[in-house]
């Protein structure tokens, strides 16, 4: 179960950070697919250089950090654009969406990149002390997150900013820095998520991570963690999206239709958004 749930903690992780700032990310799904993609096809084939009959390899600390800076540059743009042109986050996030899709899909000429070794598989599917290695993935994750948000200005600026942006930029908070932080965040969270993946499945497939943003909301909401920002907790999160994962294995062992599991999981997103907003009204 925990293993399964890695993946979305990772993500929802992320999606918290940028949630507290009353801010939204819908494109993490398709930065996980396009850093997994480039993570496999680097470890895989390299880059050659035919101009200069140059061929440059990559260990698997190689490929892991090319993704978090991708998956990390793809969210600085994000929050660029939200910050410096005001669009609204759903907009930006929703274009950030199709387009690190169209760029899967053309890296991998919409065909899987597999066969990455056995030590790069150790990741997704290895265990350490018998704890599976995505659950400490996960958990340095997490608290790396907690620590942000309960030990740091950052932490402090986030929650102010999600509180009442206009007071925070009164009080000298430089709005538009803290964002694009946070969403360069939660871009390479959705990396160390598009690295499980890969590694787990030993293979980098052009559509993963599809609807993933969904399920990574939905532990968000039903953590605790008020969409129009400034509350909630990294901890709420976690358990969110371990609700969410008993949630996805139980409707699969009483055998529900898919169809039917994403009206559920799309029904309990909005009951729990209509408890935040009748919370936030008492």
């Amino acid at each position: 179960m925990l293993r399964q749930t890695a993946v979305n903690i990772c993500i929802a992780t992320g999606m918290t950070l940028v949630v507290l700032t009353a801010g939204i990310d819908l494109s993490v799904g398709s930065i996980l697919a396009l850093c997994g993609a480039v993570a496999a096809g680097l470890l895989k084939n390299g880059i050659a250089l035919q101009s200069s009959d140059t061929y440059i390899g990559f260990t698997i600390l190689g490929v892991i950090l090319a993704a978090l800076i991708i998956g990390g540059l793809l969210g600085w743009f994000n929050g660029f654009v939200i910050t410096k042109f005001k669009v609204p986050p759903f907009v930006a996030t929703l274009a950030m969406l199709t387009i690190a899709r169209g760029f899967t899909m053309l890296y991998t000429k919409g065909q899987p990149i597999s066969n990455l070794g056995p030590d790069f598989a150790f990741i997704g599917a290895g265990s350490f002390l018998g704890i599976p290695v995505p659950v400490w993935i996960a958990a340095i994750v997490v608290l790396v997150a907690v620590i942000i948000t309960r030990q740091t200005r950052l932490g402090r600026y986030i929650y102010a900013i999600g509180g009442n942006e206009t007071a925070a930029r009164f009080s000298g908070i430089n709005i538009s820095k803290v964002k694009m932080i946070v969403y360069s965040l939660a871009g390479a969270m959705a990396a160390v998520g598009g690295i499980i993946v890969t590694s787990r499945l030993d293979s980098a497939q052009p559509n993963a991570g599809a609807s993933y943003e969904l399920d990574a909301i939905a532990a968000v909401v039903i953590g605790g963690t008020s969409l129009s920002g400034g509350r909630g907790t990294i901890l709420g999160t976690v358990m969110g999206a371990i609700i969410i994962g008993v949630l996805n294995n139980g409707l699969v062992l009483l055998n529900v239709s898919p169809f039917w599991q994403q009206v559920v999981k799309g029904g309990v997103i909005l009951l729990a958004v209509i408890i935040d907003k009748l919370d936030k009204k008492e």
